[in-house]
């Protein structure tokens, strides 16, 4: 029985500022069959607050609280453990980690990076390769591969540069985000993860990281999707969907076909 659906963001319901066709009376379908319904994104280039407002001005019906990020998932992280992080992030995504800097730079003993196009640049690569040196904890909030923009290009994400510095300093960085399997369940309250659909367009992060986790994975052809990326992970996504729009009609059928059984 399908009792929660957890939905990626960018790629999957937008693109940028440009919300997927359909995809804003898809949601509210999905919402009136009463399945716990959770936004389970990497985006790290903005704070949650941002991202909320966003998405409700393309006409998306959704609550902050309803929202879990990567971000988010590493401010825990952080929190948890005690850290005072060297950030290599945007500053529309500092807004959740305001109460998180370091007063004195000596106290620095970890980095953290997220998807930060304005910081991978020498000088501050070269600043975060040196408290790594000097033993600090290398978190990457996701090692995503690319994006897609608004240009309808593909970007490098975060990964190369987490990966380069796990080469130069030779560490290896604490990844929190997708595909890691506890973002997925802790999303799920106390719904089994059989029981749930994660609908994403990285086939990696989304759907492979979602099936690991014990979910069905619902692959959408937009976004970053590129043709044949459905045959690169084992097991095969459980469906692969044009859109976030025919996932949602696939998802409610199964409903009405269960009800009906």
């Amino acid at each position: 029985m399908i009792k929660a659906v957890l939905i990626d963001l960018s790629g999957t319901l937008h693109v940028g500022d440009a919300a997927i066709v359909g995809a804003q009376a898809a949601l509210k379908k999905l919402r009136e069959t009463g399945v716990l319904i959770r936004f389970v994104t990497n985006t790290t280039k903005e704070s949650r607050n941002i991202l909320f407002n966003r998405l409700t001005k393309l006409g998306f019906e959704l609550q902050k609280e309803e929202m879990h990020s990567s971000l988010i998932a590493a401010k825990s992280v952080i929190e948890s453990n005690n850290l005072k992080p060297f950030y290599l992030l945007e500053n529309e995504a500092m807004e959740d980690f305001k109460d998180l800097i370091p007063a004195n730079p000596n106290d620095i003993n970890a980095v953290v990076v997220g998807l930060a196009p304005s910081q991978f640049h020498y000088d501050k690569m070269n600043e975060a390769f040196r408290y790594l040196l000097n033993g600090a904890k290398l978190i990457a909030i996701h090692e995503g591969k690319y994006y897609k923009t608004e240009d309808g290009l593909l970007s490098l994400g975060p990964g190369c540069f987490v990966k380069g510095l796990e080469y130069s300093a030779q560490c290896k960085a604490e990844v929190v985000g997708k595909p890691k399997p506890n973002i997925f369940r802790s999303a799920l309250l106390d719904i089994k993860p059989q029981d749930a659909i994660m609908i994403g367009d990285d086939v990696k992060d989304d759907i492979k990281g979602a099936m690991d986790a014990g979910l069905q994975g619902f692959l959408v052809q937009t976004g970053k999707y590129r043709a044949g990326d459905e045959n690169t992970i084992t097991p095969k996504p459980t469906a692969v969907c044009k859109s976030f729009v025919e996932a949602v009609e696939l998802i409610i059928s199964e409903i009405n076909q269960k009800n009906c059984s």
